[in-house]
């Protein structure tokens, strides 16, 4: 009784209710698949990706094959902005002082070099400039003078002199000349992405200026400056005469982890050299101090004692790769600490100098074989480092000219397994 009461429709009536009932609903889903079909793909969740599937963002660091260059691109600033803490691009673009100012060291900047310090308070500000004010002592840090390469900390005050900023590159403003330094740069390039950048610098081309220097890595960068003034930045060195794996930051958040990671030894470096001799036992661990000598004429690193002024403790571990009679010998060398010519004065310590050291080889009425450059055949072999964003940068470089035509002379084979590899990393 009571549902021929609630009954007000007739059977055929529903059915024809229903049926316009899926035509709208069809419609809808029609409606929202043109709707969202654009922007599906790119709104979809990184928590809704499959187990191992890889994120759009993720770059693998594999070693690239020396002599394909990876795309020189410019740098997406789009994304380091994003990526960069807000409150640490505040703090570092400051406005450029016109008179001397006094600022504080904040949390973020404890533990920052001076020059890196100035580098990231004021975008665009040249190398030259900042060695200048600190050589000349108009920085100082708490009252007193300090070094380019002194540690700031947390409270610090720094006094800063009336600085010069250089003029920003803008796209499409390159000369000639700048366009030849930026292809330079380009058949250089072992690897690169947007944080970081590893070059395969040549023999005879400096990492930074120095007196009477005019063209120098450095130097070349400014190329790559962006239009807010900031370039790339050097996070380590190689001596002019050495070619090979010369690590660069494209941003300052990648500069400051790279920085992190030499300071607290998370990076690996490999270096290949030609020594005269075959040293024994084959596989070793050299363990000294090192301090700088002067001279009128030039400057070296001696062998010191504990305690010596200026003296630091470097570790190198060894391997003798392969051997050419008893003459020359193909070694690896894994340096632990990163003092300055410490592989040339370490080798030299042993009694099995670097073939072609214009400094360091000290082994009398020896002969260099025919055919050989008397050049130092010292090579950055690879580097082997965290990425500022995830996974590893693993990069090698090719065997320079000269080295190459020593190996062929010699018949030594430059794919052997490196014994270098076993080495400890302490």
């Amino acid at each position: 009784m009571s549902r021929r009461i609630k009954r007000t429709t007739s059977p055929g009536d529903r059915a024809k209710g229903r049926d316009k009932s899926r035509d709208r609903d069809r419609a809808g889903d029609r409606g929202k698949e043109r709707g969202t079909s654009g922007s599906a793909q790119r709104s979809r969740k990184p928590d809704d990706r499959k187990s191992g599937e890889r994120k759009s963002g993720d770059r693998p660091f594999a070693h690239r094959t020396p002599g394909k260059p990876p795309r020189f691109a410019e740098p997406r600033r789009d994304r380091q902005e994003r990526m960069e803490p807000a409150a640490g691009k505040q703090a570092a673009e400051q406005p450029l002082p016109t008179k001397v100012q006094t600022v504080v060291v904040t949390s973020d900047e404890n533990g920052m070099r001076v020059d890196r310090f100035l580098e990231a308070r004021f975008p665009g500000l040249s190398f030259s400039h900042i060695q200048r004010i600190v050589r000349k002592g108009e920085l100082r840090v708490n009252g007193k003078r300090a070094d380019s390469k002194d540690r700031l900390e947390e409270g610090q005050s720094v006094r800063i002199p009336p600085l010069r900023l250089d003029t920003p590159k803008t796209s499409g403003t390159l000369s000639e000349a700048e366009a030849k330094t930026l292809q330079a740069l380009k058949d250089m390039t072992l690897y690169e992405d947007d944080d970081v950048l590893v070059l395969n610098k040549p023999v005879g081309l400096a990492v930074q200026g120095g007196s009477g220097m005019t063209r120098h890595v450095d130097q070349m960068l400014e190329v790559m400056r962006d239009a807010k003034g900031q370039k790339p930045r050097l996070v380590h060195r190689i001596d002019r005469e050495t070619s090979g794996c010369l690590l660069i930051a494209k941003t300052r958040f990648a500069a400051s982890f790279l920085t992190g990671a030499f300071r607290h030894r998370s990076a690996r470096k490999i270096y290949w050299a030609l020594v005269a001799g075959v040293p024994k036992p084959k596989q070793g661990r050299i363990s000294t101090y090192l301090a700088k000598e002067e001279s009128e004429e030039d400057s070296i690193m001696r062998i010191a004692e504990h305690g010596d002024e200026g003296a630091s403790h470097a570790v190198t571990y060894y391997a003798v790769v392969e051997a050419s009679a008893t003459k020359l010998a193909w070694v690896s060398l894994k340096p632990v600490t990163g003092r300055t010519h410490q592989l040339r004065a370490h080798m030299a310590h042993i009694d099995h100098a670097i073939v072609g050291d214009p400094k360091y080889f000290n082994k009398e009425n020896w002969q260099l074989p025919g055919g050989l450059q008397n050049r130092l055949h010292l090579l950055a072999r690879r580097i082997v480092i965290p990425h500022p964003r995830g996974g590893v940068i693993d990069v090698s470089a090719p065997l320079p000219p000269h080295m190459l035509q020593s190996w062929n002379l010699l018949g030594l084979e430059a794919d052997r397994f490196d014994p270098i590899e076993n080495a400890p990393e302490e």
